[in-house]
Formats: structure tokens, sequence, C-alpha cells
């Protein structure tokens, strides 16, 4: 994926009253009904070096028709920071169009230099529009975690798992057989969330968000298919408490 208190003491003195003394009362503030602002915590203790994020994935991860700083794992890193972390840019290896064999691929070819301090994986999404099988899936997913889970110095409580979003909504997704989209998403996530879930690895179900889209278009990017800064924007707010609690354990 530091309060400081002060306190004091006055010296108190005694002193013989004289005739001419008058007492003067000093009026004491009452307590009022609305409580005193309290700093938001750090999520995390502040490390003398960044902390180091790898995210892993597809477009949905490199943020396809997106500006750079609207992509999910840069929100979430700024997102960070405004509680206190020293973290680091993401390192992100993702490209639009990759199943679960192609990124893979790309983690061997781009051999990033771990141990990392938080691994994400969000795959899994061109599998199922390309017709894959779920048993090729569910064991190229395992492999991908085992990966993230060594990149993270093979702590599994530094990794967390994006589910996949369902683009069937989209409007890209409704000049096809929608319903039938939204059933493969559900059958591909089920597996991630079992494969991940098993090994005490943190899943983050971001599914139902995406499925918002028909209610607000401006959750869509203007491709007509990838989500817009706007639904990243949700994503982190979903997944922020659970990854500070990540980065907090230490």
């Amino acid at each position: 994926m530091m309060l400081l208190v002060g306190c004091g003491a006055a010296e108190v003195t005694t002193a013989v009253p004289t005739p001419t003394a008058t007492f003067t009362p000093t009026m004491t503030p009452r307590p009022t009904d609305t409580p005193a602002p309290t700093p938001t915590p750090a999520c995390a203790p502040r490390t003398e070096n960044p902390l180091r994020y790898l995210a892993l994935g597809d477009s949905y991860t490199i943020g396809e028709s997106v500006p750079e700083a609207e992509r999910w794992p840069v929100q979430l890193v700024a997102a960070l920071r405004d509680q206190g972390v020293n973290i680091a840019d993401p390192e992100i290896i993702a490209k639009t169009g990759w199943t679960t064999d192609e990124l893979a691929e790309a983690i061997v070819a781009a051999d990033p230099a771990g141990p990392y301090d938080l691994v994400s994986l969000l795959i899994g999404v061109n599998n199922q529009y390309r017709g894959r099988s779920e048993d090729e899936y569910r064991a190229q997913f395992v492999e991908l975690l085992e990966t993230a889970v060594a990149l993270a110095n093979n702590n599994p409580q530094r990794v967390f798992v994006v589910s996949i979003p369902d683009w069937g909504v989209t409007p890209f997704g409704q000049g096809r057989d929608f319903r039938g989209v939204s059933e493969a998403i559900d059958a591909f996530n089920a597996i991630n969330r079992e494969e991940t879930t098993k090994r005490g690895i943190v899943y983050i179900d971001i599914t139902p968000i995406s499925r918002q889209v028909p209610d607000d278009p401006a959750l869509i990017a203007g491709d007509g298919l990838h989500p817009s800064g706007a639904m990243y924007t949700l994503w982190v707010a979903e997944m922020q408490l659970t990854v500070c609690h990540l980065l907090a354990q230490g």
C-alpha cells in the first residue's frame, strides 16, 4: 500500500490580599457540541526510503484511453501520499490486450528488480474475451499470483488482487451478448477470488462499481469500452483503506 500531543502545567502562587484588592472573574469557555477536528493518521509508518509498488495487469492497469495521472495505480499512490505514506511512483507492467500468459512473458522480459513493498494483480479480461478456457486461466493465474508474492519478498500480506471489471455493460459491450459477457466475467472472477483467498491474499472486488456505467456515462472513457478516470477514482476509494491496512502491518 505520528500523532504528537503536547501538554504543560502552570505554577500557582498565593498572596495576602490588601483592602483595595478586587477580584475579576475570568470566563472559562464552555465546551461546544462540535468536537475539535483530529488529524488523519498516516496509514503506514513513514519510512526513510520510499516504498516500492509494482502493478501487474492489462489495459485496466495501464489506463487505456485516460491520461497517465488518472490510471488507478497512479491515483492510489497519490491517495496514499495524502495519508502520509512515503511511496514512490508506481512501476507498471501492463499492456492493452494482454492475457495471463502474455503478462507472464512480459514480467520475465522486464525482469523487475524486487523486492517490492506492494504488488497488485489484475488480469483475465482478455482470456475471457478471446474465449480461452477457465482451466487454462486458473493455472496461469495461480502462476502469476505466485510470481507476485515472490516479487513482494515472499510476503503474501503485501499483495492484493483486483477483480475483473464487467465490459459487457459498456457501450461497446451492448452491441454483443452482454448478458453472456457478464456471466463469463463472473465465472473468471470466481476463479481468481478462490485462488486468491485460499492463499490468504487480499481480494478487492471492483466489479460492482464497473456495473454502474449504465447509470452514469461519465464512468466510461471516450472509447466506449474502458473505464474513465472517474471510475478509477471510485476503485481507489474502494481499495485505499485495505491497502493502508496491508502497509501498516509492517
